[in-house]
């Protein structure tokens, strides 16, 4: 039987009215993710999140780089927050461990490739079934985002972020984006295509990240931020 219709047979034998009531059910699940989230994330102090691929190996020149990122931000105070996995999340954390920082991980039940690295503090250690609940969670007790190189869900981070800060839902803090190589051509899109030939954001949106190359570059624009803007929550 194929996939599609597979979806039609389990859709056939189900009314509509017991779709709906299993939809009303859930918030009941959603609820306890999110009180669940900020019972245990409102006491971990100021972190930064660390975002990449899952995909990237301990050899990779990227992984290393997010793991002296973690580090150097715990010698400034702060915890490390990453998607609790391996590749660069799991960099994150060894650093952030190396260094004797916080070290959290809001994992996520996926298909394939997630699964909880060794390098997160076991009691910092959250799962969700809801990508938006975790991504609410990131949001809300971050004070900047790091966001080496990765696929969509690295992208989906970075967007929603930015989307939020332009629009006010929220505070602003530093989004980093690490690696020219990686980020250029997206950085020169944004410029060039949405900026100044669309007019599809404003100039003043591209100031809401910043674009470096090094361990120590990110960190100096999360200190050149702060200079100027006092930790608090971001909503």
């Amino acid at each position: 039987m194929s996939k599609d219709h597979r979806v039609a047979s389990k859709f056939s034998h189900r009314s509509w009215n017991e779709i709906k009531s299993n939809d009303s059910w859930s918030i009941f699940k959603i609820m306890s993710e999110f009180v669940e989230g900020y019972e245990r994330l409102q006491k971990i102090g100021p972190c930064v999140s660390i975002f990449g691929s899952a995909r990237t190996k301990p050899e990779d020149p990227y992984y290393e780089m997010a793991q002296q990122i973690a580090y150097k931000l715990t010698q400034k105070g702060y915890g490390v927050i990453t998607g609790g996995g391996p590749g660069i999340m799991e960099a994150g954390n060894k650093g952030a461990q190396e260094g004797g920082g916080v070290s959290v991980g809001l994992n996520i039940d996926l298909p394939f490739e997630q699964s909880s690295n060794p390098w997160v503090d076991l009691k910092h250690s959250i799962d969700f079934d809801y990508f938006f609940v975790r991504k609410v969670m990131f949001v809300k007790y971050s004070q900047g985002f790091v966001v080496m190189p990765g696929g969509f869900g690295t992208m989906d981070e970075l967007f929603e972020a930015l989307t939020l800060i332009q629009t006010d839902k929220i505070g602003r803090f530093p989004i980093i984006m690490v690696g020219r190589d990686f980020w250029g051509g997206l950085v020169d899109w944004i410029d060039k295509t949405l900026k100044d030939k669309f007019k599809t954001i404003s100039p003043k949106d591209t100031s809401l990240f910043a674009l470096v190359d090094t361990a120590d570059e990110a960190v100096d624009e999360i200190d050149k931020f702060y200079s100027e803007y006092l930790l608090k929550p971001n909503f």
